[in-house]
């Protein structure tokens, strides 16, 4: 197991490698495994990556985020201006029927309503909007109407994370109570956490996920 030193050192390597993330601008703490990201960063785009950066490092068991946006003079826009850009951009993503989802911008922060088929269309929507200039935040409040047995909704997870990782698909359970999915057990790091949460995501007639997973 990783002493919080290593652990802070590879946290600290991995965002230098990542290259959408000025890492200079990053403090990294950790204790008891627990990672703790702080500091200023000129975009949401970059906050995103620079918290999949540290998940991606083994050993994490959980995940601080104290990142505040601050946006560059440039990069200010008009919340009239963010929400017409924001709906364009939605129109044109594959995959999202039009109109689909409605937006609300309050001083730089975007707010995704509507409802959908499946979970991956919010992600989607989500992800589109988070790299746009301008924004500081993104709030998903998309429904997903998508209806599927909560048994085939457990079956397909756990068959999801087999394929992924089938060590740490034994020590999981799945529970599903009207689309949302509840994750139990343990995993081995942080990572592997992120991969159970995402099968459970992907499955269909997923409405939420609540991750009780224990990171050993």
């Amino acid at each position: 197991m990783k002493t919080d030193l290593q652990l802070k050192h590879d946290v600290e390597a991995e965002l230098e490698w990542e290259p959408t993330v000025s890492a200079a601008n990053i403090g990294v703490e950790v204790k008891d495994g627990v990672v703790t990201l702080a500091g200023h960063l000129p975009s949401l785009g970059e906050k995103i990556a620079a918290e999949q950066a540290a998940r991606r490092v083994g050993g994490v068991r959980a995940l601080v985020v104290e990142l505040d946006v601050r946006l560059p003079g440039e990069d200010v826009r008009t919340d009239e201006d963010i929400a017409h850009i924001a709906r364009s951009v939605l129109r044109w993503t594959a995959g999202l029927s039009a109109d689909a989802v409605q937006v609300q911008v309050e001083h730089g922060h975007v707010a995704l309503r509507g409802t959908v088929d499946w979970p991956w269309q919010s992600q989607t929507a989500v992800r589109a909007i988070a790299q746009l200039r301008g924004v500081a935040g993104v709030a998903d409040h998309i429904d997903v109407r998508h209806t599927v047995e909560p048994d085939k909704i457990s079956k397909d997870i756990l068959d999801a994370m087999r394929r992924h990782a089938d060590r740490e698909a034994r020590h999981i359970q799945v529970t599903v109570h009207e689309g949302t999915v509840r994750l139990t057990g343990t995993v081995h790091s942080f990572a592997e956490r992120c991969v159970a949460r995402g099968a459970a995501w992907a499955a269909p007639g997923v409405r939420a996920v609540v991750d009780d997973l224990t990171v050993e």
